[in-house]
């Protein structure tokens, strides 16, 4: 009897050591991704590549950085995903060189990246300037790797009043003293722009805030102040016919950059679209109602 005990132990020892042998040369085996991916010669984007699944690919808002997912990151690794998130050029720690900062060489970089990753069915997500980036990739590329759309407080068709579109909170001349500002004072500027990301001052901790502002002066002066162009100047109303996947908005009732009935608009315009309401967050969402966030996109996911 002992002797079986003994023999019993033994077999399941060499068990266990041969599992962990086994993990270790797996996790020796797996080859570490790009962190950085480059779109043209001499410039490289930043890329968070993590988790393992169907791919879902986020670009960030202005003027952070693909870090600013991080609390969507661990719900989506853990929930199956391959979570992917781009920071664009001229943003965080990607390459910010001179030239072009519009919608159409940001979805150019956006679909190189995506090539060299040999992405499919993939969803894609953007929020605020991203967002309106992410609509402009669909409709610019019909699709190429991209399954359905996420729209996050997407600045998006147009992000300015016109004569025939009143539905934004902005005029033109109302960004471009925020154009302006990146020349004179740019932490001015980010604190003009703070004032109004969150509901209240209490929606997020000092802390999420402190780490937002550090995210937000990697950026280069010069990128901040041509997408600030392009953000007044792009109008993507003509892009929205074209979105002919499923597609998500996710928008703040009380959101003091991009209005609501902007999204309603959207919601209009591309057909089988859903449009979710966030009655307790400003136009922070991901992050002031995380929660909320995070499960109505995982759903969306699984759809």
């Amino acid at each position: 009897m002992k002797l079986k005990t003994i023999f019993g132990t033994a077999v399941l020892l060499s068990a266990v050591f041969l599992t962990n042998i086994n993990a270790q040369n797996t996790a020796k085996s797996t080859k570490a991704r790009a962190e950085y991916i480059e779109v043209e010669p001499n410039v490289r984007l930043h890329v968070s590549d993590l988790g393992e699944g169907k791919p879902v690919v986020l670009i960030h808002g202005y003027p952070v950085s693909d870090a600013s997912w991080e609390y969507q990151y661990l719900p989506l690794i853990k929930a199956g995903y391959r979570v992917i998130g781009i920071t664009l050029r001229g943003f965080g720690q990607s390459d910010k060189p001179y030239g072009k900062y519009d919608y159409d060489q940001f979805a150019s970089d956006i679909k190189t990246v995506l090539d060299k990753l040999d992405i499919k069915d993939a969803t894609l997500g953007g929020h605020s300037m991203g967002g309106a980036i992410a609509l402009h990739y669909v409709a610019k590329y019909n699709s190429a790797h991209v399954s359905k759309l996420a729209l996050f407080a997407a600045a998006a068709p147009v992000h300015t009043k016109k004569p025939d579109y009143p539905y934004p909170l902005f005029t033109k001349e109302d960004i471009t003293k925020w154009i302006d500002l990146v020349s004179v004072d740019r932490p001015g500027l980010l604190n003009t722009i703070g004032e109004r990301f969150v509901l209240s001052a209490t929606s997020v901790s000092p802390g999420i805030g402190t780490w937002l502002g550090g995210i937000e002066m990697q950026s280069s002066a010069y990128a901040m102040e041509q997408a600030l162009i392009a953000l007044r100047d792009e109008d993507l109303r003509g892009d929205l016919p074209k979105i002919k996947i499923p597609t998500l908005i996710m928008q703040a009732k009380q959101d003091k950059i991009v209005a609501y009935a902007l999204a309603e608009q959207m919601n209009k315009a591309i057909k089988g679209s859903k449009l979710i309401p966030f009655e307790n967050s400003g136009h922070a969402l991901f992050l002031e109602e995380k929660d909320k966030f995070n499960e109505e996109l995982l759903k969306f996911l699984k759809q």
